[in-house]
């Protein structure tokens, strides 16, 4: 485990990895390569049925300080600026997106023992600030995001969460969208030699009285092979196979089936990584 709380957003992340990252039911291909003076350019390109998008970052690395401009088929520019250790413990990050000229905004992140500090603000005139905190260790933790909007004078996003791990669980439990939803968390590590892990996730909506539950599990076949599942009380299956046939270069095939509708074609993604 590592150091500290961490930040807000790793409560319950684990279990959100395990459960969502990688599937897909789109065609994904990610080419990045590098400049002889060290500029990564990575580009994208998904095809979501019969629409495509594509875009294109560059990436340049200075001492602590690291520039990404992307650039997709939207026409949108967005630059990042990130400032590592600034001051021990501190990254800054400074972000705009072209032509939204209300997209700046400057985020500070503090990392300590015990606790876990973001905050960012908007380059507004009336600027949107938001802040989240976590105070605890690396065993128990307890965390606050909020959001709030200077020109209405209003709390946009009021949520809080709880964490608890060990060296081979992870659980959470958090309150979002001003206190409308609960969710649940679960993470275990069963088989650490194979990357064999199962997780669960609950989600309870006060306003619509509805339930959402989705449990999962991944395995390594061997240590360039890994598999994963998931299913949820809707009747939605999915799994995939991730494959990586070079160091950093990875080929992923997810589906995506409807048990309740079974006479429905399954839905099949596919994702290709190349990295040098």
């Amino acid at each position: 485990m590592g150091k500290g709380p961490g930040l807000y957003t790793d409560i319950g992340k684990k279990a959100r990895d395990l459960l969502y990252k990688d599937y897909q039911t789109d065609q994904k291909f990610t080419l990045t390569t590098y400049s002889p003076t060290g500029v990564a350019i990575t580009s994208s390109g998904t095809k979501k049925g019969e629409l495509f998008l594509a875009d294109v970052n560059t990436q340049l690395k200075n001492k602590n300080i690291t520039t990404d401009i992307k650039v997709d088929t939207n026409s949108n520019l967005i630059a990042t600026v990130t400032v590592d250790e600034a001051c021990p413990g501190v990254k800054t990050i400074l972000s705009f997106r072209v032509p939204d000229q209300r997209s700046g905004k400057v985020e500070l992140q503090y990392l300590h023992e015990y606790a876990g500090i973001s905050t960012s603000v908007g380059l507004t005139a009336n600027p949107i600030v938001n802040f989240s905190g976590v105070i605890g260790t690396n065993v128990v933790a307890l965390g606050t995001d909020v959001s709030f909007d200077s020109k209405t004078g209003n709390f946009t996003k009021f949520n809080g969460g709880l964490s608890f791990s060990n060296a081979d669980l992870l659980a959470s439990l958090t309150v979002n969208d001003k206190g409308d939803t609960l969710s649940a968390s679960y993470y275990h590590i069963v088989n650490p030699f194979t990357s064999t892990a199962v997780g669960a996730e609950a989600t309870h909506s006060f306003s619509s009285n509805e339930n959402t539950f989705t449990i999962g599990a991944q395995h390594a076949l061997d240590p360039l092979t890994s598999v994963k599942a998931r299913v949820n009380n809707l009747g939605k299956a999915s799994a995939l196979i991730q494959h990586e046939w070079r160091p950093k270069s990875f080929f992923t095939i997810s589906g995506d089936v409807d048990t309740k509708a079974i006479e429905k074609s399954a839905k099949v993604g596919l994702a290709l990584v190349l990295k040098p």
